[in-house]
């Protein structure tokens, strides 16, 4: 056998499958090949997307199905045994695989990770390649997994028959999970973004303990009343007969996984406590949905649950993590066994990326000050002071910035999509309804299609929260517009939402990543790929601190038992304080926050210390409205999120000139790359995929360039100062040069229609041999006829790559 003619699939098929077959490896169970793991980024084209390259790993081994072990990376034998290592590796990372393989068919170099081994590095032949028995035995010693916890981790995962299978990044949480419980561990915290599927994840991990008899009774606990539901009714489904939902009457403890609302076993008095009507130690596994929330404060009500089962294992779900000197996930559940961020679940492209539209507005820079003795537009005197945007729609609001805000929303939507979902996040309750009114006033056309094309959705208006699934349904249409203040920051799977509206100053790095993980799902079948953060109150500045990405950090300090625990800069929805009596229905505190059915109040004011309960004037607050002060918008400026995750801060040009000139050193670098691609559009894809934005970048230089600018033109003008072409002009002097004139018939029809269909569409049509089957080469004759025309494929070929020649001649 020549090896070295071999194609790298050939040396997977004749010599590593084989070598894997020869020590027992299964290849139907335990082998996987050419496994892709990623989605591929997605890159934004105008209106449209495409995506990114997946990460695809030649060969992923798996003790158990979904228990992914080792790794190998393949090549051709005109390459080295350990080229393929490095590569290899990282797939290893992401993965969280410790037995990393390379081969070129002569052997393999074996990486282990585990540290068990007398060496790091080691070179096997063919022959010696380990056997999943020895593999997975080495595993469990690295992972500290001994005789008695082997049954557990070996159990596999649910299977519905249909092909869902986790995620790479679920499977490396539901295992790690599993492990830790395995070896004893009592408190663990996921940390996964919001959409990346946690209620999936957290199904798996309970199946594979309650299968395994490791955990025999379950209580998950979560904190709205329709995330209960939809876990019962989805992911949580195959449970079947064994699962129940727990009210607030008697509890039946036949049951063995039970799905709780946090509001429903806990309350002021000792006869709500339903959860007391279980033993201390009935259950073994409690797991707790967004507990950064209720039970990250220590003297919570709902902390009180955990404590009550403190003899169960306590598994903690978050995209969010608390850390605050008040407050702390680790402190109580410890480090993170497992963290996916929202910039990996974009660069792996299961998340949708954002693009940032960010408006100033003068007053809110400025400020405004009242006159001496001026009162409000109900009579009251205004407080002589400077107000800012830390004091708009919060203690003065100026109605006509209120206006300026919907009028913007409006132009955003109908240059876009008017029926695109869109979240407007205000200040408060009122905020949100004077919101909805200048909304409507801005929209007569669309209100008068459908009145619900504006809605109020906030917890103190029962119309507004019954548009609530309505909302986040895509197959419904209205309502369109949501104004919000607190109601809808976490817990809303808005799969559809294309456009978040901050007119809320925001604080809270928690409260924050969850208002921008509305909008983070894709939804292929609504075309729902990306979303737009159009930003009034400067709140998007936060993507900017490291705390945004980065990993949860402990600066936790405990206070004595008198001290307050409340921070400063978060919100009464994200308390859930244990004071006061339960609210009925739902109730707001004054200056509108809300709170959720079944939630309290503290009696102090988080915002001004006053007290809200005995004293009827406690607390209260003069809101100022004036409706004659004049507002404009002062800047605004479109932020891209750059392919490392990180908003693009310099202009879309310069950033462009960055980016090309990483990848040629020179113009005549570049144009040597141009004329030997088989292919222009690969070098255009390489450039998108690091973070070029070729509609965009034409849109921003607008009049310099014509509407129809060719990216070569963009590239030589923007990074090396060449005057460009339009696609039209390139056009017309090929034509003017005659260079077909040794083509006839129908081989001439197509190379002219090629020039056409260029100079109407740009480089990437007339790459691709489908466009033969389009208008107006249709028309012309059949694909295979018109292929035939230049005496076949080659021909053809030869064809178009003489074109592009004589296209990039002229200007370069």
């Amino acid at each position: 056998m020549d090896k070295k003619a071999l194609s790298e699939r050939d040396i997977c098929t004749k010599l590593i499958t084989p070598a894997l077959e020869r020590v027992g490896w299964d290849i139907q169970t335990q082998v996987r090949e050419e496994v892709s793991f990623t989605n591929g980024r997605i890159i934004v084209r105008g209106r449209m997307h495409t995506r990114g390259k997946r990460r695809r790993a030649d060969y992923v081994l798996s003790f158990q199905k979904n228990q992914p072990i080792a790794v190998i990376e393949a090549k051709d034998n005109k390459h080295g045994l350990g080229d393929g290592m490095q590569q290899a590796l990282a797939y290893s990372d992401a993965l969280d695989v410790p037995f990393v393989f390379s081969s070129n068919g002569d052997g393999f170099l074996f990486h282990d990770r585990t540290g068990l081994g007398r060496q790091t590095e080691t070179v096997l032949s063919l022959d010696d390649f380990p056997s999943p028995e020895a593999l997975w035995d080495r595993y469990c010693q690295h992972k500290g997994i001994g005789p008695t916890a082997r049954p557990v981790v070996e159990q596999p995962f649910y299977d519905d028959g249909r092909g869902r299978t986790p995620r790479y990044y679920q499977t490396v949480a539901i295992n790690r999970t599993v492990e830790a419980v395995a070896r004893g561990q009592d408190r663990i915290l996921l940390v996964m973004a919001t959409g990346t599927g946690k209620t999936f994840t957290a199904f798996q991990i309970i199946w594979r303990l309650w299968k395994a008899k490791q955990k025999k009774r379950i209580l998950f606990l979560a904190d709205r009343n329709i995330l209960v539901d939809q876990t019962k009714n989805n992911d949580f489904k195959p449970f079947g007969q064994a699962m129940t939902k727990v009210t607030n009457r008697t509890v039946d403890p036949s049951y063995e996984i039970y799905l709780s609302l946090y509001q429903a076993v806990t309350g002021s008095e000792e006869e709500k406590n339903i959860y007391k009507q279980f033993s201390p130690d009935f259950f073994d596994l409690v797991v707790i949905d967004e507990c950064h929330r209720g039970s990250a404060a220590v003297d919570s009500a709902w902390r009180a649950i955990l404590e009550y089962f403190s003899s169960a294992t306590h598994i903690g779900l978050t995209a969010t993590p608390k850390e605050t000197k008040e407050v702390s996930n680790i402190d109580y559940f410890g480090e993170p066994v497992y963290t996916y961020s929202l910039k990996q679940g974009i660069e792996d492209g299961f998340l949708a990326p954002y693009k940032v539209v960010r408006v100033d507005i003068d007053r809110d820079l400025q400020g405004w000050r009242p006159s001496k003795g001026q009162v409000d537009k109900h009579g009251e005197l205004i407080e002589d002071r400077i107000y800012n945007q830390k004091d708009f729609d919060k203690q003065l609001v100026l109605e006509k910035r209120t206006a300026l805000v919907a009028r913007r929303v409006t132009e955003f939507l109908e240059n876009s999509d008017p029926y695109q979902k869109t979240i407007v996040f205000c200040e408060d309750i009122d905020h949100a309804e004077r919101m909805r009114q200048a909304l409507v006033n801005m929209n007569p056309k669309r209100i008068a299609e459908n009145r619900k094309y504006v809605m109020r959705i906030t917890g103190d208006e029962n119309e507004g929260k019954a548009e609530l699934d309505n909302f986040i349904n895509p197959e419904a249409r209205y309502p369109v517009i949501a104004t919000t203040s607190k109601l809808m920051t976490t817990g809303v799977d808005a799969q559809t939402c294309k456009l978040i509206v901050l007119d809320q100053r925001i604080q809270s790095m928690t409260e924050f990543k969850q208002i921008i993980g509305r909008g983070t799902r894709i939804n292929d079948d609504y075309h729902k790929h990306w979303f737009t953060i159009l930003d009034f109150k400067k709140a998007t500045e936060l993507f900017a601190d490291p705390d945004f990405d980065g990993e949860p950090v402990k600066v936790y300090e405990p206070k004595g038992d008198d001290a307050s625990i409340v921070p400063d800069d978060e919100t009464a929805d994200d308390m859930h304080p244990d004071a006061g009596e339960p609210a009925d229905g739902v109730a707001e505190a004054e200056g509108g926050y809300e709170i959720e059915p079944g939630e309290t109040w503290q009696t102090d004011d988080p915002f001004t210390g006053a007290g809200l309960a005995g004293d009827e004037n406690a607390g209260k607050r003069v809101k100022y409205v004036v409706d004659d002060v004049e507002v404009s918008v002062v800047a605004e400026r479109v932020q891209y999120l750059g392919p490392d995750g990180k908003l693009i801060t310099e202009s879309l040009r310069d950033y462009t000139r960055k980016k090309v000139k990483e990848q040629f050193a020179s113009l005549d670098d570049f144009l040597r790359r141009w004329q030997d691609a088989e292919r222009k559009q690969a070098i255009l894809e390489e450039l998108e995929e690091n973070g070029v934005f070729w509609e965009d970048l034409a849109r921003d230089l607008g009049d310099k360039l014509g509407d129809e600018p060719d990216p070569f033109d963009v590239i030589c003008h923007i990074a090396f100062d060449r005057p460009p072409l339009t696609r039209r002009e390139r056009a017309e002097q090929v034509r003017k040069r005659d260079i077909f004139n040794r083509y006839e018939g129908q081989a001439r029809q197509v190379l002219e229609s090629l020039v056409d269909k260029y100079a109407d569409a740009g480089i990437a049509p007339i790459e691709d041999p489908k466009v033969l089957t389009l208008a107006p080469f249709s028309e012309i004759g059949a694909p295979m006829e018109l292929v035939q025309a230049f005496g076949g494929k080659p021909g053809y070929t030869r064809a178009v790559h003489e074109l592009e020649e004589a296209l990039y001649q002229s200007g370069s």
